[in-house]
Order: structure tokens, then sequence, then C-alpha cells
């Protein structure tokens, strides 16, 4: 959310040399790691897979106490993860919170912040399970959430083939518009996202390949998921958010929308419960990670922690 200057190594960098360190064992109940929205963990003999997912929450990187109450805290700390198992095609099952607490933090703060925090939790059906307390120079929230997807059905970034389609939920922009300082529905959507939980079960039925949600930036997350997929893709211009500019609905993190491939023959829908599903592209061979927009190549310009610091 606050860019600083740049670091030799990018976020992805990082994760690749850790995820070269790690090796699943075959057989093993995880069956995925590291490199996906959630790790994905199937019991002997259940007929569903846990989805385990984990989000920081940092003051003044992902939220300013000048600008974000203390719900607004609560609610965007859950979102995050919970916005991963939508990618998945997930529900939610229990959450976990580890909070390490500011001097500046008081008790009205706090149970502020477990308003906003379980209001979302009540509203997705999530039960907070437990967690810790520490403190901190600023406050940070470490979230993880667990849900469950049918046997074998979670949506990965890897499962898409050449010749799907590319969909985006919503209209793009709008967090970074808000985080600019405008008001109204951009304000609404930069402190409070939707995770599109109830649209990941859907895009399930709907037959969809891979998915992934829009954190960091679509520019970014694309290449994410084209890299996982080993594909290139081609795309146009996305729909933008009201108000938003072209650069903020490429690059604007934090819009929480679901990224998802589907095979040419399945019908998408316009809208899926008054969220707008928009063609935006197509998946095609090529070098792993290559995005064309308009026939030019775009620039992963998304939000990286270690580049943008």
């Amino acid at each position: 959310m606050v860019k600083h200057r740049s670091a030799a190594r990018s976020e992805w960098d990082w994760l690749d040399a850790v995820r070269r360190r790690v090796k699943l064992p075959r057989g093993g109940e995880t069956i995925v790691g590291i490199g996906d929205d959630c790790a994905v963990f199937r019991p002997r003999g259940a007929a569903e897979d846990l989805l385990f997912t984990t989000d920081l929450l940092v003051e003044d990187v992902h939220f300013r106490r000048s600008t974000h109450t203390a719900r607004d805290v609560g609610w965007k700390a859950l979102a995050r993860g919970l916005s991963d198992i939508a990618a998945m095609g997930g529900t939610p099952r229990f959450v976990l919170l580890s909070l390490a607490v500011a001097p500046w933090c008081d008790a009205r703060w706090l149970r502020c912040f477990y308003d906003g925090l379980l209001a979302l939790a009540r509203k997705e059906g999530a039960v907070l399970a437990g967690g810790d307390f520490g403190h901190a120079d600023k406050l940070a929230a470490d979230v993880v959430v667990c849900g469950a997807v049918e046997r074998g059905k979670a949506l990965l970034r890897s499962g898409a083939r050449a010749g799907d389609r590319l969909y985006v939920s919503g209209r793009l922009g709008g967090s970074a518009l808000g985080l600019a300082g405008h008001g109204g529905a951009a304000r609404k959507r930069h402190l409070r996202p939707e995770p599109r939980v109830a649209l990941g079960r859907f895009l399930l039925r709907l037959g969809a390949t891979a998915a992934m949600d829009l954190s960091d930036g679509l520019s970014l997350d694309l290449r994410r998921l084209c890299l996982e997929s080993k594909l290139a893709a081609d795309i146009a211009a996305p729909p933008i958010f009201g108000g938003a500019t072209r650069a903020q609905a490429l690059h604007g993190g934090e819009d929480y929308e679901l990224l998802f491939a589907v095979p040419p023959a399945r019908r998408v829908p316009r809208a899926y419960q008054g969220v707008p599903l928009t063609q935006i592209g197509i998946l095609r061979k090529g070098r792993a990670g290559t995005v064309l927009l308009d026939g030019a190549p775009l620039e992963p310009l998304g939000y990286d922690h270690f580049r943008d610091r």
C-alpha cells in the first residue's frame, strides 16, 4: 500500500528461493504448498480438502491510523485471508488471529478492531477459534484462515490451459483511487474490501480451470498466474472502477476481485449476484509469464513488498 525505495530482490524472488528449499513429501497429506493462494491439506479418507492461508497486516504498510478506523482495520485484516479462500473456491471454516499490540493501542481501539473482524467473520460463516497476543512498536496482525473445498476441486493458479479465456470480477482500481484520497464508493472499497467468497464457489460449478485474487494489482498478479500455469496472456484493458485511471486499474492493489480462467466452451454470465464478470483476454502458449496489453508488453508494476520499499 505504502511505496518505498526499491530493493534488489522482489517478493517473488524470495518466495521462489524458499520454495526451492521445500519439497512436499510424496504421498503426504499436504498436496499444494508455496506458490498458491492457499496450502491444500488432504486428510486421509476425507471428502474435503482443507485450505490454509496466512496474511500479515502491518501498520503504515497495509493501513494508516489517520485513515482507517479500528473497525476498518479489523475487517480488512480478515478480508485478505478470506479472499485467498475465495480464490481457491473454498468455504471458510475458522480463523486464528495473532495480534502484536502497539503502545498507542488502548482497550477501546482493540474492542472496535474485534468488532470489525467479527462482523466479517459472522457474515462469511467463519469462527474465530484462537490466536495469540504480543506487543511491538507498530501494530501487526497475522490472520490464519482455514477453509474447505470438495476433494480435488480446489482452483489453483497452475490449472489454466492454452486457449482458456481470462476474466475478472468487478471493476478494478477502486482501492487505489480510495488510497489516493477519493471518497464515496472508492473510499469504502479501500477501507472495507469485500472478499468474493460466494463467487469463488460459483467458479467451481462453472468449470473454471484456474483462479487467484487480485491483491497486488492485475499486471503483477496475472504474471504470477501465467508463471504458475506456464503460459502467456494477451489482454485488453480491464473494466475500470468509476473515476479511477487506467494505471490504477492495471497496477493498483487491494481490489480483492477474482482473476480466473475458463475453457472457451463454457458460457460465463455477465454478472454473478450483481458483480460483473468481464472477459479481458486469452491464455496462450508462449514464454511463461509474458503478458501483452493491446499487443504491447505489460510491465508488472503492481505492489511488491520488497521491490517497492
